[in-house]
């Protein structure tokens, strides 16, 4: 038993370190290099950089992983996809409202600088596979690593804990500092979604579409 609780700690520890250095890390890169610029999304090198960091992170994530279960960790159906998708609905309908709230107030996505200034067709292929990456690979790797591995390793201690915990590092990951609230409320939204379903998948659906809606949007400004 006291094997098991140190391992649980090492792998706690390990967790801790990972989403500290990715918080450090963006949160340096903030404040030295500022926001991306404006066509990033418009670079093939972002995209290709994106899939290297996502990549690396699910390296990492996977080893912490080792030897957790797969319920755990929320990679099983939920009881009812049905009600879990009706769920998810809701949930993403309440976080658009808010999050609609709070960019007018904060201008999280200005902040951030992934909203291009206006479409270029001609330079469409590049767009396309960032937004593969937004909207199917970092909804992946970002719910395994925070509402996955980060919600079974601090519910080990405290739901709360694992729901407040997961939201504040989910937010500081990012490297934002007038989107660190909304970020939080995304992160609390999905996490609510995350312990009612017992399954990370309507997650992952929720996050995926939230990004490709706030894609959208920025075209129609």
């Amino acid at each position: 038993a006291r094997l098991g609780r140190c391992r649980v700690t090492g792998k706690l520890l390990a967790w801790i370190a990972l989403v500290g250095t990715l918080a450090a890390l963006n949160y340096a890169s903030r404040f030295t290099e500022g926001k991306p610029p404006a066509d990033t999304l418009y670079r093939y090198g972002t995209a290709i950089s994106g899939v290297v960091f996502y990549a690396i992170t699910l390296g990492f994530v996977l080893w912490i992983a080792r030897g957790i279960s797969n319920s755990e960790l929320g990679l099983r159906r939920p009881e009812s996809w049905p009600q879990a998708l009706g769920l998810a609905l809701a949930v993403l309908i309440g976080l658009l409202i808010a999050e609609a709230i709070l960019e007018g107030l904060l201008h999280a996505t200005r902040e951030q600088g992934l909203e291009p200034p206006r479409w270029e067709p001609d330079r469409a292929v590049p767009f396309f596979l960032n937004a593969a990456v937004v909207v199917l690979v970092a909804p992946v790797v970002e719910e395994l690593t925070f509402r996955g591995v980060g919600f079974a390793l601090l519910g080990r201690i405290s739901i709360v804990l694992a729901f407040l915990g997961t939201s504040v590092a989910f937010a500081a990951a990012h490297g934002l500092v007038n989107g660190f609230a909304a970020l939080f409320l995304f992160g609390a939204a999905v996490a609510f979604l995350r312990l009612r379903t017992g399954s990370l998948y309507p997650g992952m659906l929720l996050h995926g579409t939230f990004n490709a809606l706030a894609l959208l949007v920025a075209f129609s400004h």
